[in-house]
């Protein structure tokens, strides 16, 4: 199967829809704060940036269709510990 295809669009300021076009696409609505970019250091990458390796993060871990609708990214660290350590590592490189 082929890899999905990710899209990252701003609604408003801290609200973004991304969109996965997979073989059942979707879409989600996700929140991201600057002060959790801050605490990561990750505050100088654009947020479009960090939610795009985000959802590449998830898609190596579950299909798109059972990643929620509606989140804010850091609850991702909730289903997966490793999850802070592994995007700043992938951002950093």
């Amino acid at each position: 199967m082929s890899v999905p295809t990710i899209t990252v669009s701003e609604l408003r300021p801290g609200a973004w829809r991304i969109e996965v076009a997979a073989r059942t696409p979707t879409a989600h609505e996700v929140s991201i704060d600057d002060a959790w970019l801050q605490r990561l250091g990750l505050g100088d990458i654009p947020p479009a940036r960090v939610l795009e390796e985000s959802f590449r993060f998830l898609l190596e871990r579950e299909p798109n269709t059972s990643i929620l609708g509606s989140f804010e990214l850091p609850l991702i660290g909730r289903y997966f510990p490793e999850f802070e350590r592994t995007i700043v590592a992938r951002l950093r490189k």
